[in-house]
């Protein structure tokens, strides 16, 4: 009964070292599983911080770059014609202001996401805020652009409906670069843009003529510039693909493809 009785607590102390032990590798386990964790979510956030100052980017350079070359544009034309026909210089002097206008606006509304007041007003200096743009603002975009000395034809086809946001400023912002490279590199012929609503995908396709070159194709044969590759990413984004190049009669084609019907 002795012995018996020995070999039992010599059980319970093996079982209760093995209890202990297995507590402890628990434990490792669970705080392994929490850094782990941690470490997930840092790289989460780090990617997501990755992914909204390469967006950031890409709004700031389509802001600028389009309201900038268009007022370049404008300010040369007044001054070719200040002393000769001073009322077509004011006018162009105006088309100056008013684009002027349009990227502060633009740049305060994104100042205003990315530096929200404590009370959750816009932190940036007062003034209006406007909407992102979309393709409802085409036409406004063309008649500046047509203004400036490139004359653009507009092609809707298909039946037009609404766009979730991020496609539908995607759009408009591929169109817009299109169109500024356009009047920036090109001899200012001609441009045609065509919108397509199909089924399950909303098409976009920019061409311009004459034998100017933009300057993303001088960098790179498929036009991969700053602008165009920033917006190859964002239709990336929703299982899209753009293709930009040069045309082999002269002038330049930005064609992009978005689906619709992504889950």
């Amino acid at each position: 009964m002795t012995a018996a009785l020995v070999a039992t607590g010599g059980t319970a102390g093996w079982l209760g070292l093995a209890l202990v032990r297995a507590r402890r590798r628990y434990r490792t386990a669970l705080e392994q599983r929490g850094w782990l964790l941690e470490r997930e979510r840092a790289s989460a956030a780090d990617a997501a911080v990755d992914a909204e100052r390469t967006r950031i980017a890409g709004e700031l350079h389509d802001i600028v770059s389009h309201n900038v070359s268009l007022m370049v544009v404008q300010a040369g034309a007044a001054r070719e014609v200040l002393a000769t026909l001073p009322d077509q210089a004011a006018t162009a002097m105006a088309a100056v202001e008013a684009a002027g206008r349009d990227t502060m606006t633009e740049l305060r509304h994104l100042l205003g996401l990315l530096a929200p007041a404590a009370d959750g007003s816009d932190s940036a200096p007062a003034g209006p805020l406007t909407p992102q743009p979309g393709l409802a603002g085409l036409n406004r975009l063309v008649d500046r652009i047509a203004f400036a000395g490139l004359p653009v034809e507009v092609r809707i086809s298909g039946e037009p409906r609404p766009l979730p946001a991020g496609i539908d400023v995607t759009a408009y912002r591929i169109v817009q670069e299109a169109l500024t490279n356009a009047l920036k590199h090109g001899d200012g012929v001609k441009a045609e843009v065509t919108v397509r609503y199909a089924d399950h995908s909303l098409r976009v396709e920019v061409l311009s003529t004459g034998s100017g070159t933009p300057a993303t194709t001088r960098a790179s044969a498929d036009g991969a510039g700053r602008g165009l590759l920033g917006l190859r990413e964002r239709v990336a984004v929703y299982g899209g693909d753009l293709d930009a190049r040069r045309r082999l009669g002269g002038g330049f084609r930005v064609r992009a493809r978005i689906p619709l019907d992504r889950p």
